[in-house]
């Protein structure tokens, strides 16, 4: 993957060719970015940068047989690690190089795609992957090798948040004391999970949400839309070009979100000293137990969302808000008004801790019935 094929982020390909240009290449970067930002797709040009001793004009000056091995993901020293559970096909040890075949294809179809994309693609929508300390054995392993071609080794770590203590200590050992030419490429759209002793070894490059321009250039340049159209998917997509290819494919996962959604505020606007619509939201609650966990989260994010906007449209920022419910019967417009300064912040906090205990193996029926219960008070709040 070429820079010259990266959306926007100019900036930080700058930072990155020059460097490396200059001999500045550290043993440890940290990418750190939301959702359809890049970070994944930047990591493997760098990579490919390095490896085959690009210059400005990247696929030029001899080196075309080492840019081919990475179109396919093929290059001996380049190594990946990624979340993974075990599945159908792989049914103990799950580690990443039991899923290379499913990864290239995934980076191929999908470079911007997201942790739940990636579940979907090895299906294990309904668990939750991790870095294990499986892998963590197999990455000793890999970098104990001298590099095939003689020159850098280097190690990309995509959602490095999802390892294990096990093998964020294997790591962290590793960084310490790297083995010579090796470069650790880590990625993660958060900090919070990383143990800090390894974000302080690493170089941290903090990745921005790609601006409406740049989603709708490449939805007119890459795939033909007509620009009023693909700057609709841009301003909807809020800087993250896979959510304007799922928007643009009506690409809903599969789960009926927005349903979901205005079934559980309904039942508890009613629910308000009406105890027969508490057994709503309990048989709504159980209903939302039974998907996968990582789907709860993903309804869960896509909740917060529809606050958001409805708390825009309540303080007259309409022209921020961008999602447009097709539920029947239901606009966000009569919905606004229950959603303001007074309630908002403990309706996000609540959401967000019960996304909290989902990701932490809490039972998901009672996070998410007294979810319910509390959203009964907060939506009556005046």
């Amino acid at each position: 993957m070429l820079f010259s094929e990266i959306l926007g982020q100019d900036h930080i390909k700058s930072h990155l060719t020059k460097s490396a240009e200059a001999g500045r290449i550290p043993h440890a970067q940290l990418f750190v970015g939301p959702e359809g930002s890049g970070t994944l797709p930047m990591a493997i040009a760098y990579a490919q940068y390095i490896l085959c001793s690009n210059t400005a004009r990247e696929n030029s000056g001899g080196n075309e047989a080492c840019n081919l091995k990475f179109s396919s993901l093929s290059h001996p020293d380049l190594h990946f690690v990624f979340p993974v559970a075990a599945n159908n096909e792989v049914k103990s040890h799950p580690v990443s190089a039991s899923f290379l075949k499913q990864w290239r294809e995934f980076v191929a179809e999908t470079p911007y795609g997201s942790l739940f994309d990636w579940y979907k693609k090895i299906d294990i929508q309904n668990k939750q992957g991790q870095i294990g300390v499986d892998e963590a054995h197999e990455i000793v392993k890999s970098l104990s090798l001298k590099a095939y071609e003689g020159g850098y080794k280097v190690m990309i770590i995509w959602m490095a948040d999802k390892m294990n203590m096990a093998t964020s200590n294997k790591l962290l050992k590793l960084l310490e004391e790297p083995p010579a030419k090796t470069v650790f490429i880590l990625i993660a759209e958060s900090t919070d999970d990383i143990l800090q002793t390894i974000v302080s070894r690493c170089q941290l490059l903090h990745f921005g949400g790609l601006s409406e321009k740049v989603i709708t250039d490449a939805l007119v340049t890459r795939l033909g839309l007509e620009a009023r159209a693909a700057y609709k998917l841009a301003h909807q997509a809020q800087g993250n070009f896979n959510k304007a290819l799922h928007l643009l494919r009506k690409d809903d996962d599969g789960y009926p979100f927005e349903d979901w959604f205005v079934l559980w505020v309904r039942a508890a606007f009613r629910a308000k000293g009406n105890a027969a619509a508490i057994h709503d939201l309990i048989a709504w609650s159980e209903a939302i137990a039974g998907i996968g966990r990582e789907a709860q989260k993903q309804f869960l994010a896509f909740c917060i969302d529809m606050f958001r906007q409805a708390l825009l449209l309540h303080y007259n920022a309409g022209q921020l808000a961008y999602m447009e419910p097709k539920a029947d019967n239901f606009k966000l417009e009569k919905f606004a008004p229950f959603v303001n300064g007074t309630n908002i912040n403990e309706i996000f906090k609540e959401l967000s801790d019960a996304i909290y205990h989902i990701e932490r193996n809490g039972n998901a029926k009672l996070i998410l019935t007294d979810l319910s219960i509390k959203l009964t008070r907060l939506i009556h709040k005046k």
